[in-house]
């Protein structure tokens, strides 16, 4: 299987509502590194990181971050590991519009 190391996506969403951050490919896996949170703004607020299986709904069961709180003008890393099958989707939400960057890296395995 080739590997590709890339970013696999990054995302500000401009509302409240949770925004799709990573979908693996179709016949693809995926390794996820990293997740990396960026807080530009001059006020603390609060995300949640969700991991959809086969594109299953965002919730507490599928959360490795919920309504976990950033602080002005700070970045958190996870590093994590994760492994991802074809269609599963990593979701993200700020409870600040426009708030909140995030980026995913990793590599994909076809």
């Amino acid at each position: 299987m080739p590997t590709s190391y890339k970013i696999l996506g990054q995302t500000e969403p401009a509302d409240t509502t949770n925004a799709d951050l990573y979908t693996v490919p179709s016949n693809t896996e995926a390794i996820v590194s990293t997740i990396i949170v960026s807080n530009s703004t001059s006020g603390e607020t609060a995300f949640r990181i969700f991991i959809r299986e086969d594109g299953a709904a965002a919730g507490t069961e599928n959360a490795i971050a919920y309504d976990t709180i950033i602080g002005a003008n700070t970045q958190v890393a996870f590093t994590l590991g994760l492994t991802l099958s074809s269609t599963d989707i990593i979701s993200v939400r700020s409870s600040t519009g426009g708030a909140l960057a995030f980026s995913a890296f990793g590599s994909e395995l076809t």
